[in-house]
């Protein structure tokens, strides 16, 4: 089987870390992953289609000027031909809008993975409205978590169409990754608490380094990374002055080397407001990382208290910080909660597992566009 996956990318965040995983396996299991990656004007953000590259993945620029531009749909078109591919999945609001005025009645069968619908600001509700509408008439929705799935269920997507599939995550790049990130000097020997994400509202970062604050008056020589890029970098900045902690964090901007990010750090935290099932927290698991992360979205499935990690309220600084502290205090604690995190990664969110879910949704989007096109083929030669 062939698929090609559509997405207008942001960075290297979720949904581009499931893309890979999923094209990664798929390719290593007789099957074919293209990419076919918007490059928008005037902001590409083409780190995912070079990523690819990289990787030995065929993956397509797909030109794209302003929120509007009609020529992206002759653009899908004549990928899709070209490619001979017979699945497309979309993945965000973008690439599931064009993707199906692209292909509508052309008998490509449409497959959207929703990783998150965020909810903050006009125009991001305005993208959700029209995701909605145009999701109900893809072969299949894939919701990555239950909070996903009861979001499609209000917006009108059928119940039948939409498949609840985890994230999955390939373990062998975090198995034997070797630190990357350089202690700064003087704190060495110091414990190392990251945050990884896009810094953006929903995610919480903000809630974090405000943590990081409370948690530094009893354990002062703790050292707190974030990692990661958005708009929310300057607001951030300036936070850190305001609570008076720059000797004691970094905010060391995207990075591709994050198998040696994680093995840099000794506790990850995930303070989001707002969530699907983050890469990150997996990633950080896959990494053997004991977790304080807050309960919002899929979280509290894989976050699981005194097995993975500690979960705390959302925007519960007070309880974030001594999730935080907690950890620092206890290595044994560490220890126990890290290997059942990586643990539960092996047993339950492998990358085969994923791609053994998304194969069954393709063949069964497959069979019911193939369906439904010979019962218009009857119904035309009934008339």
């Amino acid at each position: 089987m062939k698929i090609l996956h559509i997405i207008s990318s942001g960075g290297m965040y979720g949904a581009e870390a499931v893309i890979l995983n999923l094209s990664r396996t798929l390719n290593e299991n007789s099957h074919a992953s293209v990419l076919g990656v918007f490059s928008n004007s005037p902001n590409p953000n083409l780190q995912l289609h070079e990523r690819a590259v990289r990787e030995g993945i065929e993956s397509h620029l797909i030109p794209c000027s302003g929120q509007i531009d009609r020529t992206v749909m002759t653009a899908i078109r004549e990928l899709v031909v070209r490619t001979e591919v017979d699945i497309v999945h979309a993945h965000g609001y973008k690439a599931d809008v064009y993707a199906c005025l692209a292909l509508r009645g052309r008998g490509t069968p449409l497959v959207s993975t929703c990783h998150n619908w965020l909810k903050d600001g006009p125009l991001v509700s305005l993208y959700g409205m029209a995701d909605r509408f145009v999701l109900r008439s893809y072969a299949a929705v894939i919701a990555v978590s239950d909070e996903v799935k009861a979001q499609l269920l209000g917006a009108g997507v059928k119940r039948e169409k939409i498949e609840l599939i985890r994230n999955g995550i390939d373990l062998r790049p975090f198995a034997a990754a070797t630190p990357s990130l350089p202690a700064q000097s003087g704190q060495q020997e110091a414990l190392v608490v990251g945050w990884v994400g896009r810094l953006s509202r929903e995610k919480g970062a903000d809630i974090f380094l405000r943590a990081a604050a409370h948690s530094l008056t009893e354990c002062p020589k703790a050292r707190f990374v974030v990692v990661g890029d958005g708009p929310d970098l300057a607001l951030l900045e300036a936070l850190v002055d305001e609570l008076k902690i720059r000797d004691h964090v970094s905010l060391v901007g995207r990075r591709d080397d994050m198998p040696g990010v994680y093995a840099s750090l000794d506790i990850m935290v995930s303070s989001s407001r707002q969530e699907g099932l983050p890469m990150a927290i997996l990633e950080g698991m896959a990494s053997g990382l004991p977790l304080v992360a807050t309960s919002v979205g899929a979280v509290p499935s894989v976050v699981l208290n005194d097995r993975t990690g500690i979960l705390v309220p959302p925007e519960d600084t007070d309880s974030l910080a001594a999730g935080i502290t907690k950890l620092l205090h206890d290595a044994e604690l560490r220890r126990c909660l890290g290997a059942g995190a990586r643990r539960l990664i092996e047993e339950e969110f492998s990358a085969e597992r994923m791609m053994a879910e998304y194969l069954r949704v393709y063949d069964k989007a497959m069979t019911s566009v193939r369906a439904a096109i010979a019962e218009n083929k009857a119904k035309k030669v009934g008339k």
